[in-house]
């Protein structure tokens, strides 16, 4: 049996991880946990939300594994309303509508990064 102990980190394609950078930690409020060089001249970029958790790895694009992808990122958030407004005022590319919230399904958005990636932000139990 594997020795799995946690979700390390997920990889998600950017075409320029200076502005993938300025994104998630401006515009998310992530830190930047790591930048380092990495193979023959490529950079190791990962990003962590604030509450700590699985880092994202900010990875230069490689054959088929392009940037404008659905990540299957889901972002946990005690405000989601709070959030899809302040992303909205700053410009990031969020649905109209906030889905669910209605007792049943958390309240939940999704928005696009710089490079047309789509994450999501889900409302967290605050139990």
């Amino acid at each position: 049996m594997a020795k799995v102990t946690t979700i390390g980190r997920v990889l998600v394609p950017v075409a320029d991880q200076d502005k993938a950078i300025a994104f998630y930690t401006q515009t998310l409020g992530f830190t930047l946990t790591a930048d380092a060089a990495f193979g023959q001249g490529s950079r190791w970029v990962e990003v962590t939300p604030p509450g700590g958790g699985t880092a994202i790895a900010l990875v230069p694009p490689q054959g088929e594994y392009r940037p404008g992808r659905m990540t299957g990122i889901s972002l946990g958030s005690l405000d989601p309303r709070a959030d899809h407004a302040e992303l909205a005022g700053k410009g990031v590319d969020v649905d109209a509508e906030i889905m669910g919230g209605d007792g049943t399904v958390p309240a939940l958005f999704f928005f696009r990064d710089h490079d047309g990636n789509t994450l999501m932000i889900v409302q967290e139990s605050q139990g």
